[in-house]
């Protein structure tokens, strides 16, 4: 799924938690958006392997839950927050394509490396691809409804994420093209340090 995706459903969490402390809007608004985009910082250097810990995040959001509840900060709840909002982005990648460079044609079987099982999750494909148009609806869906529950300045966040998501799902099929293009102009001294997967 998109990275805007799991933002808005980092998201959606933050603001099921800012039911409970309103008080923390802001500082769980932040968080589910950070901690939804977090594990896609490993995209140029082992993509939904190095950051993605579908177990492991799951087990570290419910230890940061139960000391949220202990001590209410705005630290407390955020990092449970973030934690959460990281664990639901690694275990989602598993329900989308596979990690080759044209996902729509189903051809690799490796969705999220799961550090706890030492393997890589299968792709599930119930979204397609990234930037399909069901990877927009979800978008959507979470990202709406979530965005009323807090103010003006995170209601803009959420819709130009949901803008920026427009825009890829539009682009996204075109994408591999310009990336074959663009190694081909990169010197041969770069081109061992692009992943493997852009490489044509």
């Amino acid at each position: 799924m998109m990275a805007t995706t799991h933002a808005l459903v980092g998201l959606a969490v933050a603001a099921l938690v800012s039911l409970v402390v309103p008080e923390f809007g802001v500082a769980v608004a932040a968080a589910g958006l950070a901690g939804g985009v977090f594990p896609d910082l490993d995209l140029y250097a082992g993509h939904r392997r190095t950051l993605h810990f579908p177990v492991y995040y799951g087990a570290a959001a419910a230890v940061a839950a139960v000391v949220a509840v202990v001590s209410p900060t705005a630290w407390t709840v955020a990092a449970a927050v973030f934690l959460a909002a990281a664990a639901l982005h690694a275990g989602s990648d598993a329900l989308g394509g596979g990690l080759e460079l044209e996902p729509w044609e189903g051809t690799s079987e490796r969705a999220v490396y799961s550090h706890f099982h030492g393997r890589w999750l299968p792709p599930r494909r119930l979204v397609r691809y990234d930037g399909a148009p069901e990877d927009l609806a979800i978008a959507a869906v979470f990202g709406v409804p979530a965005a009323l529950a807090f103010g003006p300045n995170v209601q803009q966040v959420a819709a130009a994420a949901l803008v920026v998501s427009a825009g890829y799902v539009v682009v996204r099929k075109r994408l591999p093209a310009v990336a074959t293009w663009l190694f081909a102009q990169v010197p041969s001294s770069v081109r061992r340090h692009v992943p493997e997967r852009f490489a044509p």
